[in-house]
Formats: structure tokens, C-alpha cells, sequence
């Protein structure tokens, strides 16, 4: 039976990504004594190295630690697209919660995506970050009329973009599907390197990274003390959990559920053969199709989720069917493209019934803090609950942070995942 408390990272990801091997070997020691911190983030991926970034840029006593190589869990299988739109569209986030506060929520991801593009342009981080516009194309979910009520709502929100109807989306991208949203404001990076020169940042503002697996959770009044898997205890005044997908059992929501994708890597494809700009791709539909591009030129596609195939070795036996079933989408899709994946590789990740990451305090264990559920927005959430949690933190708590809270309230329809 799996078990996500002990998943290691051969459970959180299968096959070969196409990040490139480890950037630089990260000194990381054990823990060789019992110690004390102002902020224990537990995970160093991408969640854990943004966290680590911004608290240490802010002169927070920082420590985190990893039982395994930071960034080669769930970090490694992103397909790191930096999206602003959410998976829920704006129209369904409406219903959801009402025209006033679905805009907000999409401003903050808007927001967000804008902070860590110049988070990346203003420290020179080298994590190969590409400004990009994404195509939302019209699909099963929504058509080019219900497209066009997204647009002239998302027009209503202050979002930027424009629509573009099946004649001009085939002139502007040479893509023939019945419409397409275009917008600007999102970005693609290496998952990998932007984790590690993230860690790095934190590294050099004073934290301290540790080879060492958190076991055990003892609250009080003014600390937690962590007990580790070699015996050892680091009491923090907060503790932070960017531990993927992976919830101790003390944080619980009805709204999360994990979920499995695949992804495949083309080979370089010759000049002229990628979409113009090399947008970001996304359909319209409920189990959508997305797809980037690489600075080499690969074509990155994934999609094909699945709520049911949880098991790691079930999903990772299932890679060769659901590589041939995405490279089938990728000729539908763009008929230029190699039809062949010299890359193809498996993830799991967490997801919520309303689209929406959980972020914030853990119900009853009131410093610790907690990010998950970040479905097909990892990157731009993480870098959302970096900001949140830190502004938790230091006693800043904004009305906002409840439309992300763990425990938030949710209409019924979305209390179990849809």
C-alpha cells in the first residue's frame, strides 16, 4: 500500500525529466547536535528554496533540511510552466465564489507570476527563466463562445490578454482549434536550476541546510521541537512544510487529493519548427493537454492525468501507453513536431477540488505552516506561498490569505475533489 508520509523520490516521480544532471553537489551535513532556529523549513525543493530565499532575505534565522537531494522529488518532474491562470478558469472560479473574489484570486496569481520573474531578473539567478505569453485554447470544457465570455470577463478583472477566433488564431500561431485567449505575463525556467540557485541565494544570506528527516512534531507555547530520524531535535519558533505532495497526517483537507501525470520531451526540432514565441500551451478542457518549449529546442508536453493511478509503480508501467497517447496529441496539436519523445518521465502531485492552492496555518498547531495543492500552477503557488507564509510570519496576516487558507470554506460541491 503507498504510503505518501515515507514516499521517496523514486515514488514522487518515474522516468527521466530533461533537466540535466545534478547543477553543483550541495554540501548538506547531518545533524550532529541538538539545536535551536528561528524558522525550520522542512523540504528544500522548490516550495522549501523560495521560502528559504525570502525569509533569509529578510534576516530570519533560517535552517532546512531534506532526508534526500534537494530538488529531485517533485521539483524535478515539473514541466515548469509559469502560468498565471489557474486551472479552474475565471468563469468556474465565479461560481464558485462570486465574481469579486474569483478576480482577486486571479490578480494575486498574476501577481505572483510578475514577483518571481523579478525575483529571477533582479538577482540574475541562471535558471534559463523566458518571459512568455500562454494560449488558452478553446476544448471538450470550453467552447469559442464560452472562450469569449472568459475573455470579456477576465477583460472585466483587469487581466490582460485578447481573444482570438479560429481564423486569426490559425494566421497569428498557424494552431486551428476554435479559439484561443492570448496573454502575456507568464514565463518558463528550469525547475531544477531555479530551485538550486534559489537555495543558493538563502545560502549565502545565512541559512543552513541539513541532511536529516523530521519524524515527529511537539508543540507549545512559544516553539515546536522536531524530532529526526537519527534522535537528534531542532526546536523552531516556525516551522514551515514545502514538503510537496506529501502531508503529515496532521494536516488534513477534504478538499486535496493526489493525482498522477506523464510527460514527454521531444528531440530538437530544427529552426522554424517550434509555434511562434514558444507560448505556453494550454487547452480548455478537463483533463487538458499543455505544452512549452526549450531553449534547445524541445518540445515538452504533458497532460493525461489521473486521480486513480496513485501506486508509483502503476503509474510509472503505464509511461510508454501515455507517452504514445501525448505524442498522438502533439501531431494533433502541431503537426511539425518530431514524433518521437527521447525524454518521457511520471509525476505525482496534489491537486483541490476548486483549483485552488492550500496555504497557511495548520488547524490546531498554530506555528506551523503548511503549502500543497498546487495542481498545474507549482511554481507560481510556491512562489504565492512563500509571501503568504512569511508575512504569516511576522504577524501580517491580509483578509486575502483566507481565500487560500487550509481550512477555508468551500460551497459544497467542492468539499470532496471534483
Amino acid at each position: 500500500m503507498f504510503d505518501p508520509e515515507r514516499a521517496r523520490h523514486d515514488d514522487l516521480r518515474g522516468g527521466t525529466p530533461p533537466w540535466g544532471q545534478d547543477p553543483q553537489q550541495l554540501a548538506r551535513p547531518a545533524v550532529e547536535k541538538d539545536f535551536r532556529c528561528e524558522v525550520l523549513i522542512v523540504g528544500a525543493g522548490i516550495t522549501g528554496s523560495l521560502a528559504a530565499e525570502h525569509l533569509a532575505s529578510q534576516g530570519r534565522d533560517v535552517c532546512i533540511i531534506d532526508r534526500q537531494r534537494p530538488g529531485f522529488g517533485s521539483t524535478l518532474a515539473s514541466t515548469a510552466m509559469l502560468l498565471w491562470e489557474i486551472d479552474r478558469s475565471l468563469t468556474k472560479l465565479t461560481e464558485l465564489y462570486g465574481f469579486e473574489r474569483a478576480a482577486n484570486i486571479y490578480r494575486r496569481s498574476l501577481n505572483a507570476t510578475n514577483g518571481l520573474i523579478e525575483l529571477v531578473t533582479t538577482q540574475g539567478l541562471p535558471c534559463v527563466l523566458r518571459q512568455r505569453h500562454s494560449l488558452y485554447l478553446a476544448g471538450s470544457e470550453i467552447g469559442e463562445r464560452e472562450l469569449l465570455a472568459e475573455h470579456h470577463l477576465r477583460k472585466r478583472a483587469g487581466l490582460p490578454g485578447y481573444f482570438l477566433d479560429h481564423r486569426g488564431l490559425a494566421q497569428a500561431f498557424d494552431l486551428f482549434r476554435e479559439a484561443a485567449i492570448v496573454s502575456p505575463g507568464s514565463a518558463d525556467v528550469n525547475p531544477l536550476l531555479l530551485s538550486r540557485t534559489l537555495l543558493a541565494a538563502a545560502l549565502q544570506n545565512g541559512a543552513a541546510v541539513f541532511d536529516a528527516e523530521a519524524l515527529t512534531y511537539d508543540n507549545s507555547a512559544n516553539s515546536v521541537v522536531i524530532g529526526l530520524d537519527d534522535g537528534h531535535v531542532i526546536e523552531a519558533s516556525h516551522v514551515v512544510l514545502a514538503t510537496g505532495y506529501v502531508m503529515p497526517d496532521f494536516v488534513t483537507s477534504d478538499l486535496h487529493k493526489v493525482a498522477s501525470s506523464w510527460a514527454i520531451a521531444t528531440p530538437p526540432q530544427p529552426p522554424g519548427a517550434i509555434w511562434r514565441d514558444g507560448a505556453l500551451i494550454w487547452e480548455a478542457s478537463e483533463n487538458y493537454s499543455y505544452a512549452r518549449s526549450t531553449l534547445d529546442g524541445r518540445i515538452i508536453m504533458g497532460g493525461e492525468d489521473d486521480d486513480t493511478i496513485v501506486e508509483p509503480d502503476a503509474r510509472d508501467e503505464l509511461m510508454p501507453a501515455k507517452a504514445k497517447a501525448i505524442l498522438t496529441k502533439l501531431h494533433a496539436l502541431w503537426p511539425k513536431a518530431s514524433n518521437a519523445a527521447e525524454f518521457i518521465w511520471s509525476g505525482a502531485f496534489g491537486t483541490t477540488g476548486d483549483g485552488l492552492p492550500l496555504i497557511g496555518r495548520v488547524a490546531g498547531h498554530p506555528r506551523i505552516y503548511a503549502a500543497y495543492g498546487y495542481g498545474g500552477n507549482g511554481i507560481t503557488f510556491s512562489y504565492l506561498a512563500s509571501r503568504i507564509i512569511a508575512a504569516l510570519i511576522a504577524g501580517n496576516s491580509q483578509p486575502w490569505f483566507d481565500d487560500f487558507a487550509i481550512n477555508r470554506d468551500v460551497p459544497k460541491s467542492v468539499v470532496r475533489p471534483l
